[in-house]
């Protein structure tokens, strides 16, 4: 089956299915994705990270999203909506206030300015829910990755390679 068609981007699997397609949580195969920007690290502001590990599976697909990102928002575009500021990727860990696995534990999903677009805020209160990051959401959508914001409208933050 082609996971990959050539008119969009992929089809990630439903998360019931992620197992099957990316592996055993928390024993995946990693890859680095280097930034085309520096990110700081969302907790401790002075550090500054050029690249983070992903699943092999997903890094060419969040790579070209970051690339549309820089080219569509530049330096200025990328810290006015805060998508320079990493809230992780790869963390063996159960989902917060659940019991199934983190799609972290597969480092299929990554968080953005997690302070400003915290876990239980809808989009009166998400910095991401704003009209100027709808192109950031919508670069992750056509690489068929999904915005729990904007699905659910909760954890504006997390952006993840499996659907619902």
């Amino acid at each position: 089956m082609d996971r990959f068609p050539e008119t969009r981007g992929p089809q990630w699997p439903r998360q019931a299915e992620v197992p099957a397609f990316f592996g055993t949580h928390c024993s995946v195969p990693l890859k680095r994705l280097e930034l085309p920007f520096r990110m700081k690290i969302a907790w401790d502001l002075d550090k500054e990270i050029t690249g983070f590990m992903i699943h092999e599976k997903a890094h060419d697909s969040a790579a070209r999203v970051f690339g549309k990102v820089w080219k569509h928002y530049g330096r200025a575009g990328i810290q006015e909506i805060g998508v320079d500021l990493f809230g992780g990727c790869y963390s063996c860990r159960k989902m917060k206030g659940g019991t199934g696995w983190s799609m972290h534990s597969w480092a299929i999903a990554i968080d953005f300015d997690p302070a400003r677009n915290q876990l239980k805020w809808g989009r009166q209160k998400a910095r991401l829910a704003k009209p100027d990051a709808a192109k950031f959401w919508e670069f992750w959508e056509e690489e068929g990755w999904l915005s729990l914001g904007r699905a659910r409208d909760y954890d504006w933050m997390h952006v993840q390679a499996a659907r619902l």
